[in-house]
């Protein structure tokens, strides 16, 4: 008899596990003022549609730190931190998973706390949906609206209010319709699309996962409900293929793929491929995965990508749609979310991590801060941290990026401090502030030496993110091996020439390559005034010549003002128009 059920019995838990494999995902996150009822929301939620084991709730009622009063604390399900339990506030990022018979979920629960913005902000920076809380017996806060606006900001247009403690406003229909209105009014000035009110009490479970028979006026979906039901739109995700290389895979001598994840698009095989920066187009031969060949690749999908042509790819180049490429520059400006304790500051030099690629790069102009209580827009010189701002960045090469409306994955990036190596900031990508002109040179062929197969002073700038140019360190060569070093260090093609290494004569044949090559030159010596002539002729406004053995200038100095110039001869900088001596008089 055993033996006869057997088989259905895997039948039927195979079929159940496809079936749940299947389910699709919702990302959510909440927001809210302090004690809005967050936490005791999603423990709500979490309790009601059994998606808490039995040892969480013998632990939570076995808890001395208990708010509510009640057998069970549904907020002490979430705060999983001491310091979050002790205050009773949300401080850190909570995520939280389960299931229902619909859907899967991933649960963001932020802090309202304006103190813990940038926790707010990167725990719903992957969401799909936002919920948040409005205290009914005190209304819209300036914590709500700001809230809203970083959802807004972020790309989420989908939307839920969720009218809470209407158990303290004897859950009367005209608080809750003129709560609607007012966030409704909010959402539009926002250009927030979808927005769904709900009238609840996440303490006494009204309306979270079933309806309250206190509210009958209300005839709308539960919270539940709606999560359930809810169109789940990608956050204007582009339809043109995304694809950033990750790895290169090649177990052996017959085999080469490109590993990574489909940001935006669909890969099937035989399709047309352009790969950035080469430009160079192919064709897709097959998408390999570990359990087999797909005949599709969609969005979010981790596959590897073996191609009809060999083909220089490596990590941090980009595949594309050839008929809708990329911005490609290293001049944008984006909405930045600072997240350090020490400000951002202009023209201090950073790590910019974007979809595989990490450059160096530079803030030039902050256009103005958010007042984040007002929603109104300041001048500033820096940011603080929890403060957003719209700023200009110039990398030191250009990035392939679609605005961050368009397509999250390739107009988000990450600032690095490269001395500590923390994440210092978060950046949505809004717009390319690089001329028309040179924002061309990297998307069309070049004309002249280029088009005949050649490489063009201006390409060879754009891969090494500098122009070329002569520094001369009189006769000083601690200073020049060590300027040698810092300039490397800084990502700068250099090259120590020294006086003695070649023959006066050949000094402007020489220099004459090096700077064809792009390269900056390090000569330390002392030039005679037809050497200096030579090297002005090849050179002009870009020979730098710094203080002489016999001034008082110490190496530091010398090595600072040597680095300061360099600085100006980054792609995008304003190079002098007259060349730069710090000699003194």
């Amino acid at each position: 008899m055993l033996s006869a059920i057997e088989p259905e019995l895997r039948e039927d838990f195979a079929s159940f596990l496809e079936r749940d494999l299947n389910k699709e995902l919702l990302r959510f996150a909440t927001a809210g003022s302090v004690d809005d009822g967050k936490s005791t929301l999603i423990g709500r939620l979490l309790h009601d549609s059994k998606g808490v084991y039995e040892d969480q709730l013998a632990s939570v009622r076995k808890s001395r730190i208990n708010r509510s009063g009640r057998a069970i604390d549904f907020s002490l399900l979430t705060d999983g931190l001491q310091a979050e339990r002790e205050q009773g506030i949300t401080i850190d990022v909570a995520y939280r998973y389960f299931s229902t018979t619909r859907r899967k979920f991933i649960i963001a629960d932020t802090p309202g706390h304006e103190q813990y913005t940038r926790n707010m902000a990167t725990g719903a920076s992957t969401a799909d949906l936002a919920v948040i809380l409005v205290d009914g017996a005190k209304g819209l806060l300036p914590q709500t609206r700001r809230h809203a606006y970083i959802f807004a900001l972020l790309g989420i247009r989908n939307v839920v209010a969720a009218i809470n403690k209407m158990d303290l406003v004897d859950y009367r229909e005209e608080v809750f319709s003129r709560l609607e209105r007012e966030f409704r009014e909010l959402a539009e000035s926002l250009e927030i699309k979808w927005v769904q009110c709900i009238p609840i009490s996440a303490l006494e479970g009204d309306n979270v996962v079933t309806r309250s028979e206190k509210m009958p006026w209300y005839r709308g979906a539960t919270v539940m409900e709606h999560l359930e039901t809810v169109e789940v739109r990608a956050a204007r995700q582009s339809g043109e293929l995304r694809f950033p290389i990750q790895s290169v895979i090649r177990p052996d001598a017959k085999f080469r793929g490109f590993a990574g994840r489909v940001a935006s698009g669909t890969i099937r095989p035989g399709d047309c491929v352009l790969a950035l920066p080469s430009r160079q187009k192919t064709r897709v031969q097959a998408i390999v995965t570990y359990d087999g060949n797909l005949e599709v690749a969609v969005p979010q999908e981790s596959v590897v990508l073996q191609l009809e042509d060999e083909i220089d790819l490596s990590r941090g180049d980009l595949l594309v749609s050839p008929d809708s490429p990329p911005h490609v520059s290293n001049q944008f400006a984006a909405t930045v979310v600072w997240l350090h304790s020490q400000p951002l500051r202009l023209n201090q030099a950073y790590l910019i991590k974007h979809s595989g690629r990490q450059v160096k790069g530079r803030a030039m102009k902050i256009r103005y801060r958010v007042n984040m209580n007002k929603l109104t827009e300041h001048p500033a010189e820096q940011i603080e941290m929890n403060e957003i701002a719209f700023v200009e960045f110039e990398a030191s090469s250009p990035l392939f990026f679609d605005p961050y409306e368009r397509n999250r994955a390739t107009g988000s990036f990450i600032l690095i401090d490269p001395l500590s190596n923390a994440t210092v900031g978060a950046g949505m990508i809004r717009e390319e502030t690089a001329s028309k002109q040179s924002g061309q040179v990297l998307q069309q062929p070049a004309s002249g030496d280029a088009a005949h197969g050649g490489v063009t002073e201006q390409e060879r700038g754009k891969r090494y993110g500098h122009f070329p140019a002569v520094l001369l360190v009189n006769d000083r060569r601690d200073v020049a091996k060590r300027l040698e070093r810092s300039l490397l260090e800084r990502g700068f093609v250099v090259f120590l020439l020294r006086q003695g290494e070649l023959l006066a004569s050949a000094l402007p044949s020489v220099l004459s390559a090096l700077w064809s090559a792009g390269i900056v030159v390090v000569y330390s010596g002392e030039l005679t005034s037809q050497e200096r002539g030579s090297i002005q002729a090849i050179a002009g406004d870009r020979f730098f010549e710094l203080p002489a053995a016999e001034t008082s200038t110490t190496t530091d100095e010398i090595l600072h003002q040597a680095l300061s110039v360099a600085e100006t001869l980054r792609i995008g900088s304003d190079v002098p128009n007259k060349g730069v001596s710090t000699e003194h008089d």
